[in-house]
């Protein structure tokens, strides 16, 4: 058996990517996203590929699930149980607002304060033992808890983090009382300091715990009445994959499960190609996606916020997401200023060229006024609408608002979108003390490719590469993505006074725990890497630092100089006579899986022998306050190496790519096109 399946499900597409191991023939299909359940649109894009489900060897799964449940607030009724004076935590927060000005703006905990009950128990800083624990007060506030209706229940302990042993305690009494498995204790989802994020990470788990359970059960359900008798594994939002028989425990983990896959999918494209550094671009209908990527590990965090007061501080690809997509919708605000999104339109009614009733101008409205789209392959159109028709609409809507005419209306509508999206390029880039400069900038989703080019000329960005198969680059992801289990512990202590020999120690328990975890779940791997990393900060600081760590070279002067080269490089501030601190210290334990010939991602058959086989068409494209002539090429029919200068506008199923005047492309060995992008002022 040796055709694997990774399967991405998107707001409005569910995307497949199957490729048979032995024969190297791949197959992808796109079929709708059935929002009501998922699983059914998974079933139908597996059906749609025509491989019988008894002979699959393995189903990876990227998800929007628990994503979609938190920020719809579709999530299970919870209960907290606390410690005596701490209820209010979750709500108090850090006493941030919603809006950085103005005292306008509502926030709505996770759990209601009438849910968060509070018990007598108390643990020092130290993990000394103040009060014990009441365990009778437990078991009343588990019972009162069930009597209101709560699904999902936290135990969310003060410095449970240091010692877990009230936490262990409560938890195993609450377990004999509650009538499913839906028991979150802090201290395993996130042992370390920090008593609001902790607990917001705990709640968030067991918010989408029952969500995510019931999900994965139906799938694996259907799965396994159609013939499918191996384990399905979830993607996770640290971009590895984890079983599904034990993704629900730590659900919180899933979030951010689908855009992880998509960074994870273009470090390894990107490394084939032989670009270690990449900026990644992921545009689609309603937003748009930025991770980035150094030798060829993307970035990650555990200081992600999901909305406002919602932190979830566990390991996760550092993503930065905006409202800008291809169904953004353009207007002129009170002010009179030109701004596009984050309001979309969505799949219906969509933009107006899809002829499904839509009346206001989104960015992909203006491409088609501009000729970067063609009006007569535009996928999900219902009814053909004209060019003229929605330029009309652009230049009364926009064009008169502001004194210009349709197609300059439609230039500005972009160069504002294109703003908005170099800006999100900015704060992965620059923000994080890296220079852009430094990077090519990796374009997929169904609208990355056509924006990237003027992108990069932006940011100065010298190289842009676009995938075999844009559209359907997350389902690679769930492919390639290798298993990983991510541990932290925190020691909070000066370097100066650090024990090396405790480091040691957290680091093999680490390494011993991750080992354990990947062995039981008996999923196939070439081998177990470690990844150690600590959280840094100079003392007196709020937030941490990440940076990597040997695990052969630990002592307190390399912890000390790693750490200061860090923060110089990030903050270009030295800051000698201030002690650094360790927070925390990690591990990540990947299992390698299997990688998956590129190659086979291109149909070398259908490619032409001269560039001249793959043009299709010409058309007028505006440029730079002027229209030229642009010839249309075919993705799938230009020749091996071929090569060209722009401008000019290669076409495929499930995406464009604008290629600008006085840039070049090309096509590497493993298909992929790469754009050289003129160095100079930006256009």
């Amino acid at each position: 058996m040796s055709k694997v399946v990774g399967i991405d499900v998107g707001g409005t597409f569910t995307d497949l990517m199957l490729v048979d191991e032995a024969s190297g023939i791949v197959r992808v299909t796109k079929v709708p996203t059935t929002i009501e359940n998922q699983a059914f649109g998974v079933l139908n894009a597996i059906d749609a590929a025509g491989e019988g489900f008894a002979e699959l060897a393995s189903i990876v799964h990227g998800t929007t699930t628990t994503t979609n449940a938190m920020l719809e607030r579709k999530i299970a009724k919870v209960g907290v149980v606390t410690t005596k004076g701490f209820r209010d935590v979750l709500e108090l927060g850090r006493r941030t607002r919603p809006h950085a000005y103005g005292m306008t703006g509502n926030f709505y905990p996770i759990v209601p304060r009438d849910l968060r009950l509070e018990v007598d128990e108390r643990i020092d800083a130290d993990g000394g033992i103040v009060r014990p624990l009441d365990e009778a007060g437990v078991a009343a506030a588990v019972k009162t808890l069930l009597a209101q209706g709560c699904e999902s229940l936290v135990i969310h302990f003060f410095n449970s983090y240091i010692n877990p042993a009230h936490e262990r305690r409560a938890a195993e009494i609450a377990r004999a009382l509650w009538p499913n498995p839906y028991v979150t204790a802090g201290s395993a989802i996130l042992p370390q300091f920090r008593e609001y994020e902790r607990g917001v990470t705990a709640a968030v788990n067991a918010a989408i715990r029952p969500v995510l359970d019931r999900y994965i059960k139906r799938l694996r359900h259907e799965l396994g009445g159609r013939g499918y008798s191996h384990d399905l594994l979830v993607m996770q939002g640290n971009g590895g994959t984890v079983s599904s028989s034990v993704v629900a425990e730590a659900a919180v983990h899933t979030v951010l499960s689908g855009p992880a896959s998509g960074v994870k999918a273009s470090a390894y494209t990107a490394m084939a190609s032989g670009f270690p550094h990449v900026v990644t671009y992921d545009m689609g209908g309603t937003s748009t996606d930025v991770a980035l990527i150094r030798d060829g590990v993307p970035q990650t965090t555990t200081e992600f916020e999901l909305e406002y007061a919602m932190p979830i501080h566990v390991p996760m690809v550092d993503i930065h997401t905006i409202g800008s997509g291809g169904g953004s919708i353009a207007f002129i605000d009170d002010a009179g200023i030109l701004q596009v999104g984050p309001e979309s339109a969505g799949a219906k009614p969509g933009p107006i060229c899809y002829g499904r009733g839509g009346e206001r101008p989104t960015i992909t409205d203006a491409n088609l006024v501009l000729g970067r789209l063609n009006a007569k392959k535009l996928l999900s159109v219902d009814n053909a609408i004209s060019v003229a028709h929605v330029a009309a609409i652009i230049e009364r809507e926009i064009g008169a608002k502001l004194g210009l005419s349709a197609v300059e209306a439609a230039a500005a509508i972009v160069r504002i979108a294109n703003d908005k999206m170099a800006g999100a390029l900015r704060i992965v880039s620059l923000s994080r003390g890296q220079d852009p400069r430094d990077f090519a900038l990796f374009a997929f989703g169904g609208a990355g490719p056509l924006h990237a080019s003027a992108l990069a000329r932006e940011l100065a960005i010298p190289k842009v590469l676009v995938p075999v198969r844009p559209g359907i680059t997350s389902a690679l992801g769930c492919l390639v993505a290798d298993v990983r289990h991510d541990y932290v512990r925190t020691v909070n202590k000066p370097v100066q006074s650090l024990d090396i020999a405790l480091v040691r120690t957290i680091l093999e328990d680490q390494r011993a725990e991750g080992r354990r975890t990947i062995e039981g779940e008996r999923i196939p791997i070439e081998g177990i890497e470690f990844i150690h990393a600590a959280d840094m900060q100079f003392q007196g600081q709020s937030h941490v630092l990440t940076v990597p760590l040997d695990r052969a070279a630990v002592s307190r002067e390399v912890i000390q100089e790693i750490f200061e080269k860090a923060y110089f490089q990030r903050f270009e501030v030295e800051l000698p006579e201030i002690r650094a601190v360790l927070v925390n210290v990690r591990t990540a334990a990947i299992g390698r899986r299997k990688g998956v010939d590129l190659k086979a991602l291109v149909d070398w058959g259908a490619q032409g022998k001269t560039l001249a086989d793959a043009r299709v068409d010409s058309r007028k494209v505006f440029f730079d306050d002027a229209w030229h002539e642009t010839p249309v090429y075919h993705r799938e029919k230009l020749p091996k190496a071929a090569r060209f200068d722009g401008p000019a506008i290669v076409e495929q199923l499930d995406t464009t790519t604008i290629v600008e005047p006085g840039s070049t492309v090309e096509m590497d060995a493993i298909g992929n096109l790469i754009i050289t992008v003129p160095q100079g002022a930006a256009r």
